[in-house]
């Protein structure tokens, strides 16, 4: 049953998830058991893109499939738009794309869709004609009388994408959705993140890859240990301090004869606390030209080594 504050709370919380738990026995060990999530509690916003970020094997496929209804909690509970998971009101708002999709190999792409489509219910017309936009939308309308077996792995990932949006769901759900993609599939799956966003869609996703989270998420989680160490807009996560300076100058040499001064770039990288101003001027009076001077702060990178290292590098499942 649904507490009164979980859905007053969750008004503009589309994902809860309430001190999540998962043990597993290790097999043939029965006594044994690994805790794969620790207590996990977060809440995904209405209209945001949030990121779950975590090294391998820290539990954010267990956490997801928790959430999503697949799997049992030990302890714990989720809910989506206030309706509890596993429920099928539940399932009703979410579109959702695991780690490792598995589709018909027989079906071609066209068939598939509309299989989905049948599944959530929708008349025969709307399937159709969701069907092939959707697939023109993740550049699949070529392929869309090709059989699944022909697929390579980047064009089935993108079928997956587009069978997690039949439903026209208020919730898109996304496990490590830029696996098995080249750099401008990568760009593709962003830009339609974002424009997910701008339609008033709510996603979240994991990933590895953080330079695609701090191009396009709202707010983040890192995960380790099953555990969640840092929840928050970047800006919050990550220290203001200036780390270091990077400065290029261009050096004249001294020519031989006939022959003109030979010019090099030198890369100093000085301290955050370094007089950078000093440095400059010294360069400029021995007449070197300034290139460019970067100022590095903390990234999600630097943050996500440090909380992961800070473990020993152990990981959950």
């Amino acid at each position: 049953m649904v507490s009164t504050q979980a859905v007053n709370a969750g008004q503009d919380v589309v994902l809860r998830a309430e001190n999540l738990v998962k043990t597993f026995k290790k097999p043939f060990q029965m006594r044994s058991q690994v805790r794969a999530v620790r207590g996990l509690s977060l809440d995904v916003l209405r209209g945001e893109i949030f990121g779950f970020v975590g090294p391998n094997g820290a539990g954010k496929t267990t956490t997801i499939k928790m959430m999503m209804g697949l799997i049992f909690p030990t302890s714990g509970r989720a809910f989506v738009l206030g309706e509890p998971v596993p429920s099928g009101a539940a399932k009703t708002h979410v579109g959702f794309l695991p780690e490792n999709p598995y589709f018909y190999d027989y079906l071609t792409a066209l068939e598939f869709l509309d299989l989905v489509g049948r599944l959530f219910g929708l008349p025969k017309a709307i399937r159709r004609e969701r069907a092939t936009r959707l697939l023109e939308r993740v550049g699949l309308a070529r392929a869309r009388d090709q059989r699944l077996r022909t697929f390579s792995k980047g064009m089935l990932q993108r079928l997956g994408l587009a069978q997690a949006l039949v439903n026209d769901p208020k919730l898109v759900v996304l496990d490590e959705p830029m696996s098995g993609l080249d750099p401008i599939g990568r760009k593709e799956v962003r830009d339609l993140i974002i424009d997910l966003k701008n339609e008033g869609r709510t996603v979240f996703f994991s990933t590895h890859i953080l330079s695609d989270v701090e191009l396009i998420c709202d707010r983040v989680a890192i995960i380790i240990q099953g555990e969640v160490r840092g929840v928050g807009a970047l800006e919050s996560l990550l220290s203001p301090k200036l780390l270091t300076v990077e400065v290029v100058s261009r050096e004249g040499g001294s020519g031989t004869a006939g022959q003109p001064a030979l010019e090099r770039d030198a890369v100093v990288t000085l301290p955050g606390d370094a007089d950078v101003e000093s440095y400059l001027k010294e360069r400029l009076a021995v007449g070197a030209r300034i290139v460019s001077v970067i100022p590095r702060r903390e990234s999600l990178e630097d943050v996500f080594v440090r909380e992961a290292m800070g473990t020993g590098g152990d990981a959950a499942r």
